[in-house]
């Protein structure tokens, strides 16, 4: 039997339409022709002897060989990547300032920081995580090359960004039923109960913050009362405050830690939350080498799915 020799080529734009949401839009981002996107996932398919995503709706999900094959696919991206980058950067010296928000900081240092260090050992990397008005003022001041950040409304926010992808706001939960073993989310739960009689209970980051904003906008729509019940300015204290049961919180499902999970709106009468936009900006449309190696990395791994939603 002839070795099978997958074309990294390929598994690029496999895994970038599994992490777009959808092959059209990673025909867009890889300069493609939906066309040809098509003929590589057919080929792809061909190769693993078997389909890898199936219908679903409107939209196309992995098949339980899709799911085993995408893992691959983001080891062999990884690992091609990094040696192409030793090769292109073996004499690249520098220095990077990185801002980044809390919740990227644990998802994004030991991996493509990790990775960037190691093919680049001669750059100096000083990464800053803060919230996105410091991490903003920042980049307006020169004391940053450098900065993903969250963005609720349909524009970027600052010059030399880009969008580089949307993901739906969640309600977050504790990951242990028991912890909202609580009256007010026993109320909601219970059938032909009348929803929102009790104040809901929110978990959110200290004001100015706009994701607090946009959920307590969204609660005021649908008629339903609310309450803060724990503010904090660290993110590490709404985990645990959320994993307490103290209230509900709300962020995208990239990069949550173990005890606090997505919840189930089913039953519950909470209202869908909107999407925020994850963009990258540059202090300088064209930025120094260690920089725009930099910045390559991390679109890479945004929209190769290597800091894909869990």
């Amino acid at each position: 039997m002839a070795q099978v020799m997958f074309d990294i080529d390929v598994l690029r734009t496999f895994s970038t339409g599994i992490a777009l949401g959808s092959f059209a839009r990673a025909a867009d981002r890889l300069g493609r022709s939906t066309s040809a996107v098509s003929a590589q996932l057919k080929k792809l398919e061909s190769q693993a002897g078997t389909p890898l995503v199936r219908k679903a709706g409107r939209g196309l999900v992995l098949t339980d060989a899709g799911e085993t094959l995408l893992a691959y696919a983001h080891r062999l991206l990884e690992i091609n990547d990094e040696a192409a980058a030793a090769m292109r950067g073996v004499d690249l010296e520098g220095w990077v300032r990185l801002g980044l928000q809390e919740d990227l900081g644990e998802h994004v240092l030991p991996g493509v920081l990790g990775r960037f260090a190691r093919a680049h050992p001669k750059v100096r990397i000083e990464a800053c995580v803060a919230r996105s008005a410091d991490l903003r003022e920042k980049l307006e001041l020169g004391q940053l090359d450098l900065a993903l950040l969250w963005e609720a409304e349909g524009r970027l926010s600052q010059a030399h960004g880009e969008r580089l992808v949307r993901l739906p706001l969640q309600w977050l939960g504790p990951a242990s039923p028991a912890a909202l073993d609580a009256p007010w989310w026993a109320e909601r739960k219970r059938p032909g109960a009348k929803k929102g009689r009790e104040p809901l209970p929110l978990v959110l980051l200290d004001a100015p913050c706009p994701l607090r904003e946009i959920v307590t906008a969204v609660l005021d729509r649908a008629g339903i009362p609310w309450r803060h019940a724990f503010t904090s300015a660290s993110l590490a204290a709404l985990w645990a405050a959320t994993s307490a049961g103290l209230g509900l919180s709300a962020r995208t499902a990239l990069g949550l830690p173990a005890h606090v999970r997505v919840l189930d709106r089913a039953g519950t009468g909470l209202p869908a939350l909107p999407s925020m936009a994850l963009a990258m900006y540059r202090a300088q449309a064209q930025p120094e080498a260690p920089v725009a190696r930099l910045a390559d990395l991390l679109r890479d791994a945004v929209c190769g799915g290597g800091l894909e939603a869990a």
